[in-house]
């Protein structure tokens, strides 16, 4: 029997209806476990077959011994951490040589990458007083994010997507409706779901039209008000929200509200409605028929509505305490219509170049 390993162990209980590995030396190879055929001692200790063995593993290092890398029909219990490799007093996982100075933990591999929790925003804002630094990927917002002191902040902000634009007249305008989730300093832009708690906000907040993540990909998101006028800048770096003057603008280079309509819709009926066959996209806007949030008259109910047959773009102008200026479009005419809203309507929002 190999002394180095009895050091370790402590031995107690019968041997007749236990089972046991036939020696120590036997380890590396044997998978299985033999009773014992006689009543006899093990490391002073003696057995008449007539209770189980218990055998303890002591904290510590077994040496001296070679265990078989396949353990059948076995649990381990309060024996410390079983790990990968602990080389220079840091955990390396996927390696063989020491990891770098700075870091106590290491991922080394060029096949595989690191995977944190993945959870939806919901399940995120319910965990219990979650700690500065925790990181999680958000399945709702689609991005890495770690906790501060105080807010969720995302480190694979939106925010960094290059926009290609469109030159039109001296604008340069974004040739697509704006899709971030966070703000321009990396503050997190809280996604809402519920009617109910859109009825309620005074702050920034944005939504997939019908909830459905699969319309974000074509017509971006929808903001509330809040979101546009929030001191954190919506708009990504180098852009910023048009005034009502800057829409007044555009649709003077495109001939006036009249006809610029026509000019600023994607050609054709796939996307936009039937009596869309007016549309040119002659200026390269290519505007998509996003829909919108808004509250349904005589309810206090916000749903959404007019997918296909009309797009509204905030302005960065303020009109009354709850009201602010949009422009919009809609599939069967060429006007380019310049209103207002309920700031807590849900628009999309188009960015011009600073």
């Amino acid at each position: 029997v190999d002394s180095a390993l009895f050091t370790k162990l402590s031995i107690t209980g019968n041997a007749l209806t236990a089972t046991f590995a036939t020696t120590a030396a036997n380890a590396s190879t044997s998978s299985t476990s033999t009773k014992l055929a006689i009543a006899r001692k093990i490391n002073n200790v003696a057995f008449d077959g007539s209770t189980d063995i218990t055998i303890t593993a002591e904290a510590g290092t077994l040496t001296g011994t070679t265990l078989n890398s396949t353990v059948i029909n076995s649990s381990l219990t309060s024996v410390g951490t079983l790990t990968n490799t602990i080389i220079g007093g840091k955990l390396v996982v996927g390696a063989t040589s020491a990891a770098s100075n700075s870091a106590v933990l290491e991922a080394n591999s060029t096949t595989q990458g690191f995977l944190p929790p993945r959870m939806t925003t919901t399940q995120r804002d319910a965990i219990l007083s979650p700690a500065t630094g925790l990181v999680i990927f958000n399945t709702t917002t689609d991005v890495v994010e770690f906790k501060t002191s105080t807010v969720w902040v995302s480190l694979t902000t939106s925010n960094s997507v290059n926009y290609s634009s469109i030159l039109i007249g001296t604008q340069n305008w974004m040739d697509k409706n704006l899709n971030v989730s966070t703000y321009q300093n990396g503050d997190i832009i809280q996604y809402v779901s519920d009617p109910a708690a859109w009825a309620a906000l005074t702050t920034g907040a944005w939504c997939y039209y019908n909830n459905d993540p699969a319309n974000n990909a074509i017509y971006g998101k929808l903001y509330n008000w809040y979101a546009v006028n929030d001191l954190r800048g919506l708009a990504p770096k180098g852009w910023h929200i048009p005034t009502d003057g800057e829409w007044t603008t555009l649709s003077t280079t495109l001939g006036g509200d009249a006809v610029a309509g026509w000019k600023m819709k994607t050609i054709g009926t796939t996307i936009w409605n039937s009596d869309n066959t007016g549309a040119t996209n002659e200026s390269g806007f290519s505007a998509l028929p996003s829909g919108r949030r808004y509250l349904l008259s005589g309810t206090t109910s916000y749903i959404f509505g007019f997918l296909g047959s009309q797009i509204n773009f905030w302005s960065a102008t303020s009109i009354y305490p709850t009201i602010a200026g949009i422009s919009f479009l809609t599939s069967g005419a060429g006007n380019l219509v310049r209103s207002d809203a309920p700031k807590k309507f849900g628009y999309s929002v188009r960015c011009v170049r600073d």
